[in-house]
């Protein structure tokens, strides 16, 4: 966090939107003796999925549930909980208790998801709009939305029904009623759009090599069950056909009664960003590259990990501060993700090492130094015996 406030900083004078998007994510792990893990995915076994299945034991896994908040610069901060088993969490309670420490409850993941929107540093009075998927379509969820002002936009739950009295109507069975004109398009094109810099496309994704994408949406103003009122917005990427019904891919959901489906949808296409972030941490920093069986030490591992996310995150705030870059070099930075900011963090050090063992050749005390640390720098096996 003391990280995450010299981040902020460069955020301190500026306006715009802030942007919660919520997940979580697995790390499979094959250990049994390993804490705090449990099975994830399909428990029914038929079919093929079941001969395989005698062949392989289940994997388990460890779950963390993460919030990515986005500036309205396009800075990007990770925040994170784990998800405690309840064996693992007695287990865990008994430790506290021999040590005199208060005892944790049980969570949920949607409870945990509630915590972040709760204690994410977004300055006061700002614009905030949360994003999640269908597992984070919760009551408490959108009920700490409210209390901290937010506004929510998240995938609706096929179980949703409308206000009223029993039975009522799920809102998916309303797609039935639609035609084919009352669905508008709206286009999604890399690099263009208001939440560009949110967006941070890669350089390679704009201009001619930029591909559209074109939803077609419907809009409603509902009044769900336990909810209240909202604007729901019918959306798919299979364009409609006079008549014949249409095929609804996805129904997003807000309490902001002022947008458009266009904003809506364009908003809630941001979401991919926390997918994207996912894969960063993976691909690049290693995040599920451990073989721990104590927890404790995967949360370690977890927070460096994060730690070294959000230095790279202030390395490139650092350098499109800078007054001597040119508008050039600042748009190479613009569109830098982690990848592309691991090889500059690289290539500096590199350039830097260079030049201090240049320097060390300029006088005889410095060429002995210079001689002392390439005799160092050879493999233990390749030096030669004195």
């Amino acid at each position: 966090m003391q990280l995450a406030d010299l981040l902020l900083a460069h955020e301190h004078r500026r306006k715009g939107l802030w942007l919660l998007i919520l997940d979580q994510t697995y790390c499979t792990q094959q250990g049994v003796k390993t804490e705090n893990t449990f099975s994830h995915g399909q428990k029914a076994k038929s079919g093929k999925d079941q001969r395989r299945r005698k062949k392989l034991p289940r994997r388990r896994c460890h779950c963390f549930v993460m919030g990515l908040l986005i500036t309205p610069s396009g800075l990007r901060l990770p925040l994170y909980r784990s998800y405690y088993t309840q064996e693992y969490l007695k287990e865990l309670n008994r430790r506290r208790a021999e040590r005199k420490r208060p005892s944790l409850s049980y969570r949920k993941q949607t409870e945990l998801a509630v915590e972040l929107v709760e204690t994410a540093p977004v300055p006061p009075k700002a614009k905030v709009f949360v994003l999640g998927d269908t597992a984070f379509d919760a009551d408490i969820l959108q009920t700490a939305c409210q209390r901290k002002h937010y506004s929510w936009i998240v995938s609706m739950n096929q179980e949703r029904v409308l206000a009223g009295r029993k039975s009522r109507r799920k809102v998916w069975s309303l797609a039935s009623t639609f035609g084919a004109t009352q669905f508008v398009s709206v286009k999604l094109t890399p690099g263009k759009g208001r939440y560009d810099a949110q967006r941070r496309v890669a350089a390679c994704r704009i201009g001619r090599k930029a591909k559209t994408r074109t939803f077609y949406v419907h809009r409603e103003e509902l009044t769900l069950h336990s909810v209240g009122q909202v604007q729901v917005v019918f959306s798919t990427m299979l364009q409609p056909q006079r008549g014949k019904p249409v095929e609804i891919q996805k129904v997003l959901m807000t309490n902001d009664l002022t947008l458009s489906p266009a904003e809506i949808v364009e908003l809630y296409d941001l979401r991919w960003q926390i997918e994207l972030f996912f894969k960063e941490l993976k691909s690049t920093l290693g995040f599920h590259q451990y073989r721990f069986r104590k927890f404790a030490k995967v949360e370690r591992w977890v927070e460096l990990c994060l730690i070294t996310f959000l230095y790279l995150e202030w390395y490139r705030a650092e350098k499109l501060a800078r007054r001597d870059l040119s508008e050039e070099q600042k748009r190479w930075w613009r569109w830098q993700r982690t990848h592309g900011l691991c090889t500059a963090v690289r290539d500096e050090a590199e350039e830097r090492e260079l030049d201090r063992l240049a320097s060390y050749t300029k006088t005889q005390g410095g060429q002995r130094k210079l001689k002392r640390i390439l005799r160092a720098a050879r493999p233990l096996e390749r030096r030669r015996v004195a």
